[in-house]
Order: C-alpha cells, then structure tokens, then sequence
C-alpha cells in the first residue's frame, strides 16, 4: 500500500477499501460530534450506535459492554465528562484495557509545509511516562504508522537537545534501550533516534548545520515527547499558530477510543473518526 501522507488520501484510502467500522458514541448531545459522525457515516466507513442515558456513566459502560461482546470496533466520547468515560475505559472487570498494556494519546497532524503527516505522543493522558510506557508508547507508534502503509516509521525521541543529561533529564538515559529494542526488531521494521530536538528531527537543515548524523535524517513521521507538558504545548501550538488540521486516538485499548476536548472542530473529530478507523483492527506488534 501507498503511504497515506494527508488526511484527504486516508479519507480516499477508507473509500477504496470500502472499510466500514461499528462506532459506539457515548451520549452524542453536541452538535460538533453529531456532525462529524454524520459526515464519516455519510462517506461509508463507520456505522454509528449511540449511547443516550440519563446517567452518562451507564452510557459509557453499555458503550463497552457492546464492544467487548464484539459489536463496535471503535469507542467516541461525546457529551460526557472525560474522567467519567475514562472510569469506565479503567475499568479491571468491565473496562478495555487489558492487563500489560499502556494507555496512551496519539495525535496525527497535517502541518503546512511538512510533506507528510506526524504522529506524536502523548498530549492528554500519561503525565511523565516511565521507561516502560515510553516502549510502549513507541510500540504503539510504530504499528499505527504501519497501518498508514509507512514502511519503516523514523520515531524520533524528543528532547530539548542532541545530548543525553542523566543529571538533570535521567528519562534521557533510557532512549539508548529503546533505540536498542528498534535495532533488534522488537517494533518492527522501523528506525528509532534520540535524543533529538524538534527541528534535527523534522528538518535536515538543521541536521546538517549542527553537524550531526542520525537514522531519522530530518524526516521524522513521529515524535516521542518527553512528557504531557511538552506534547501539549506542541499540539496547541501547531493547532493555533500553524493553523494544522490534528486527529487523535487513545491506543492501548481493546479498540481505538476517539476522546476530543470539546472544543475541537467537528473537522478534527471527523478525521479522529477516521483515524480510528484506520487503526481498528490493526495487528498489534
């Protein structure tokens, strides 16, 4: 498969395979939602079910109890509060993540002048990730960027230098295991550098005026962040000031969850849909 480099050829992409995906969306009240699933149900890849109860708690259980019995392969958050739908995600009985797995955020952006999407984690929900969330996390990169037909994903471990400072980052010493992990084959077929700053990891100018070497060679399709705080503010940053169309899923669940803040665009909640759609499904690595 081609690699999907913008959200009009993953739209295209849904089309032509004719992917269509069960949605369960948890109280569907606002109208941005009920737009963006309407458009995706329009063009044919998902079939909607909504969930509407008094208690949008029970909303949310019914939601995953359909889908743990196999009725949906795709979770979306409408009109209800994140840490009640995310009660019922955690949930140990009843819940859709499974016992080893890691839940995390994954954006996916179109920004101008980047010849390609960028995939980045994790804006919303890990706060500091451990060495053992940040493999997973990489994990879950790595799959999904196989999904959009990228043959071998450059993930690029941020920080704010080229430099590993034990003292005063010690999350740094660790990208040497995980760069490890990639060269032995425990993602797949993908490269994995770091640490690089934003710019050696999505400019090959910059790669080149600082004199330095790297797998990613300015190109990267997806960044590791060192925490919420930086993810947050580059996927802020590149909403507002680029004007960037996003999508984001949560991964490490039993099915892809599309949870928008909600005052994101019924745009970006249709290409969330999407997304999920994509990665609905996908094989784990």
């Amino acid at each position: 498969m081609k690699d999907i480099k913008n959200f009009e050829q993953l739209i295209g992409n849904l089309s032509e395979r004719g992917v269509r995906k069960r949605i369960a969306v948890v109280c569907p009240r606002d109208e941005s939602t009920r737009k963006a699933v309407e458009r995706a149900a329009g063009l044919g890849f998902i079939d909607p079910v909504f969930f509407e109860e008094a208690d949008p708690l029970e909303a949310a259980r019914k939601a995953i109890r359909l889908i743990r019995e196999g009725g949906a392969d795709i979770l979306m958050k409408g009109l209800i509060n994140s840490d009640v739908l995310l009660r019922a995600i955690l949930n140990k009985e009843e819940g859709l993540l499974e016992p080893g797995h890691v839940l995390t955020h994954i954006g996916c952006a179109t920004i101008p002048d980047y010849p390609k999407l960028l995939f980045y984690t994790d804006a919303s929900v890990i706060p500091y990730p451990t060495q053992e969330q940040r493999v997973e996390q990489v994990r879950y990169l790595a799959a999904l960027c196989h999904t959009f037909g990228i043959e071998q994903p450059r993930i690029s471990l941020i920080h704010c230098s080229e430099k590993v400072d034990e003292r005063h980052f010690p999350f740094t010493a660790g990208y040497a295991d995980i760069i490890r992990k990639a060269e032995q084959g425990e993602f797949g077929n993908c490269l994995v550098d770091g640490p690089l700053d934003l710019k050696t990891s999505c400019s090959s100018e910059s790669l080149a005026v600082k004199g330095l070497s790297s797998s990613i060679e300015g190109e990267a399709d997806a960044l590791v962040f060192p925490d919420i705080e930086a993810a947050n503010l580059f996927h802020k940053a590149i909403t507002l000031f680029a004007r960037s169309s996003v999508a984001c899923v949560l991964q490490g669940t039993l099915v892809p969850v599309v949870m928008p803040s909600r005052a994101d665009s019924p745009e970006a909640k249709f290409y969330s849909i999407a997304l999920a759609a994509m990665g609905a499904g996908a094989p784990e690595i």
